[in-house]
Formats: C-alpha cells, structure tokens, sequence
C-alpha cells in the first residue's frame, strides 16, 4: 500500500499533500522534531521524532520504499529515497528521479562550497509562489496515482 511521506520541518504543502492523500484515501505520515498542530484526519499520522541533526530524515529513509512518495527539500533524503524505489517531490513540484538525483546532489554540494567560500554569497534562493504551490498539487496527484499503481 502506498504511504505518502511529508518531511514536515519547514514544509509549505502540507495541507496540499493532506488533500492529495485525502482524495486517495492513502495514509500521511508528517514527520518533524515537534511544534506542529496534529491533523484531525485519520489518514493522517504525526510524527515527532527526537531532535538531532537529521533524525526525522532517517526516520523517512528508514521507511520509504516501492511504491511510496516522498515530500522533501532535502537532496541527500531524496537520493536515500530514491535508491529505496520511493517516488520524491519537492516543494516546487519538481520531481527526484534516479536520472537526475545524482545532478542534484553535485549541484547543492557545488553551491555549499560556493557559500562556505565566499561568505558574502549567503541567503536562500527565489521566495515559494502560487506557481510552486500550483505545480506541486499537479505533480503529487500524477505522482501518487503512479505509485498506487506499482503498489497493487
């Protein structure tokens, strides 16, 4: 059975991701190291995890396999995902596969070396839109009918 999978700390979609798994009547399971509200909707599971660097990362990876979806920003997660069978959104709505994982690793560990050089070159990148938010609601539906289909 599917199970979609939030890497909630500093998730902007999860209350796109709860209709998303809602539609589809598939289990949530929003994992953080506290401080959010827990959903009333029983297909939804909270779970807090200790703090520590990377815990509810491993929490995710430890978990996710064929026929899941993960919501992550974290590239490393993603790729631990990926090599798992899991399917992977980001918060953009931009897909992780294993044909471009590997150029997303390379490209953020290029950008840490970028920053820790330079330390004028700091700060995030472009704010989250109605565009992102638009395309991940569009992704995450074509990606959890993908992966009902390779859990039957």
């Amino acid at each position: 059975m599917t199970t979609l999978y939030i890497d909630a700390d500093a998730c902007p979609v999860k209350t796109e991701a709860e209709r998303v798994a809602t539609r589809h009547t598939i289990p949530m399971k929003v994992v953080s190291n506290g401080g959010l509200r827990p959903s009333q909707n029983p297909l939804i599971e909270t779970v807090i995890v200790p703090d520590g660097p990377d815990v509810a990362d491993m929490w995710i990876a430890d978990r996710a396999g064929v026929g899941d979806v993960v919501v992550t920003g974290d590239i490393p997660l993603a790729a631990r995902c990926v090599e798992a069978g899991a399917l992977v959104v980001k918060h953009n709505g931009e897909t992780l596969t294993a044909k471009n994982v590997g150029q997303a690793l390379a490209t953020r560990d290029l950008m840490a070396d970028l920053r820790a050089a330079d330390p004028f070159r700091q700060g995030g990148g472009k704010a989250f839109s109605k565009a992102d938010r638009s395309r991940f609601l569009d992704t995450l539906e074509r990606i959890v009918r993908q992966a009902k289909g390779i859990s039957r």
